[in-house]
């Protein structure tokens, strides 16, 4: 369970076909805080930590991704070099400043709008038909790992949508949001109360 505040920035070192795609990912963290087994969401996806090493300030840890993974997450990001906003998992204790995100992706949305306005970043992006009915106005939205607020909404014909999302300086710095291009694919997650809805009305289909 993670909260959408992203605690680093990681960068993809190098990537090995094993099977499934094994990952190695430099980090600012100390090694003896990454435990073997824990999860830790990789721009919006839980993995878990098959090896770690380096020193505090210059860790690194490695997780298997899966073929079902890949195919489900924005494809481009699975590639050294590539930046990740990291998160560890959540503990009892710990401040909920976001909302509650799983780790789950349940769609690929596509940058089509980016502006920069009074000093912030407004992002557009549209999401596939399958989520769109669950995002809302001043609803929350997990955008490659991040906890964001809708701001708007625009819906297509198609089944499809347009949110728009205010990045202030701090989030766009501190999160790879603020490198975001128009046609830069996003892994998206919606609330989880919106998922357990969408389950419900699914059975009722």
């Amino acid at each position: 369970m993670f909260t959408g505040i992203i605690t680093a920035i990681g960068t993809i070192r190098e990537t090995s076909d094993r099977g499934d795609l094994r990952a190695v990912i430099s980090c600012p963290y100390d090694p003896d805080g990454i435990a073997i087994g824990a999860s830790i969401a990789c721009s919006g996806v839980c993995l878990t930590v098959v090896e770690r090493g380096g020193a505090p300030g210059d860790a690194w840890f490695a997780v298997d991704i899966s073929g079902e993974t890949v195919s489900r997450t924005a494809q481009a990001q699975w590639a050294a070099g590539r930046r990740l906003n990291l998160e560890q998992a959540l503990k009892l204790g710990d401040e909920l400043g976001g909302h509650i995100v799983t780790g789950h992706v349940d769609a690929v949305g596509r940058v089509t709008g980016r502006e920069e306005v009074g000093g912030s970043l407004h992002v557009t992006i549209t999401a596939p038909a399958e989520i769109a009915p669950y995002i809302a106005t001043k609803g929350s939205i997990t955008v490659d790992g991040v906890s964001l607020t809708v701001n708007a909404l625009d819906d297509h014909a198609d089944g499809s949508c347009d949110f728009h999302l205010n990045l202030i300086p701090h989030t766009a710095e501190v999160t790879t949001l603020g490198e975001l291009a128009i046609g830069d694919a996003v892994n998206l997650e919606i609330d989880v109360l919106a998922r357990y809805l969408q389950r419900m009305q699914s059975l009722r289909g």
